[in-house]
């Protein structure tokens, strides 16, 4: 009889799991929201822009191959560097010989999708877990009020409710639960602003190095192959999380008058005060500030159950969270 495992959450990391899992169970996928996670996109008047995690920088050649070779042709690959600027906002050259920065045409959750679609799960999307329970054949997992069966779960949200409420009487839950309550994260607003003409600068984005400045991050989405028709141009603005902890009731509209501002000042551009249209998405759990003890993972799989995402990693790197996933996949692969 094939195992059936179940993966709580549809980002980068639950389709590296599913991916991993591939041949060796049955795999659904739940996703309260959209496919992605934060390699997330979005699609407005014949442009695509990626507002959450703005690429993949895979650390090296095996990492990237294994993107090029599960994405294919569905890869853009970004031009132009990232250059950097500190608390006055004085602009410089970033680091020489920066790496691969990847996307995809259709926005960056196209990479995700192609390793779901690789795995062949049955993936749920806008399907919420509401509860987990140990059963002494595995897992019964509820999402939206249907009851599934489960030999196994991996779960890559941070999901302390999620386990703290699970019925499940072991020590190790509280353990689990308790490691999770301790971890922080930082919020980070992210605006995506248009206008109706292009950009004449050296570099693809700035990064704020000195963490003393209103935004952290600006991009240009024109440096992506097929993300902005000739001619116009769309900037991520991410505020640093010093903004957001600062204003936690912030409006959208507040944001993007931020970010607009902020940009203008930085590019030395006044017209970029005044976008013709933006789009705004507030990230709770964007950045986590520390790891997970990694032996977490290695009980937690004693209990059939993998656990995956950049909360275990301790780092908000895409290709970190994909390779927590991948892991977790192999190791319950073998269990099964």
């Amino acid at each position: 009889m094939t195992s059936k495992v179940c993966i709580v959450g549809a980002g980068i990391a639950g389709a590296g799991a599913a991916y991993a899992l591939d041949e060796a169970a049955e795999v659904t996928v739940f996703e309260a929201e959209d496919i992605g996670g934060r390699m997330v996109s979005a699609h407005r008047e014949d442009c695509v822009y990626d507002y959450g995690a703005n690429y993949v920088d895979p650390p090296n050649d095996r990492v990237e191959e294994r993107f090029r070779s599960v994405v294919g042709d569905r890869l853009a690959e970004t031009t132009g560097d990232v250059w950097v600027f500190d608390e006055s906002g004085e602009v410089e050259e970033g680091r020489p010989n920066q790496g691969v920065k990847l996307s995809g045409r259709d926005g960056i959750d196209e990479i995700v999708r192609a390793f779901l679609d690789a795995s062949d799960a049955t993936v749920q999307e806008q399907t919420a877990v509401n509860r987990l329970a140990r059963t002494a054949d595995g897992w019964a997992v509820t999402a939206d009020g249907e009851r599934l069966a489960s030999d196994a779960v991996v779960v890559t949200p941070p999901a302390g409710d999620l386990l703290a409420k699970a019925d499940w009487e072991a020590d190790f839950r509280e353990t689990l639960v308790a490691a999770r309550q301790r971890q922080s994260y930082r919020t980070i607003d992210s605006v995506a602003l248009h206008y109706p003409f292009e950009m004449d600068v050296p570099y693809y984005a700035l990064v704020n190095t000195d963490k003393e400045h209103a935004v952290g991050w600006l991009s240009r989405e024109s440096c992506k192959p097929g993300h902005v028709p000739d001619g116009e141009e769309i900037l991520i603005v991410q505020l640093s999380p010093a903004w957001a902890a600062g204003r936690p009731d912030a409006t959208p509209a507040e944001a993007a008058d931020a970010a607009s501002t902020h940009a203008a000042t930085l590019l030395a551009d006044d017209r970029l005060a005044e976008p013709d249209w933006w789009d705004h998405e507030r990230f709770r759990y964007a950045l986590p500030g520390d790891r997970v003890n990694p032996a977490l993972f290695e009980q937690a799989l004693e209990h059939d159950l993998g656990l995956a995402g950049d909360w275990l990693a301790g780092t908000g790197r895409t290709h970190a969270a994909l390779e927590t996933g991948l892991e977790a996949g192999r190791r319950l692969s073998t269990r099964l």
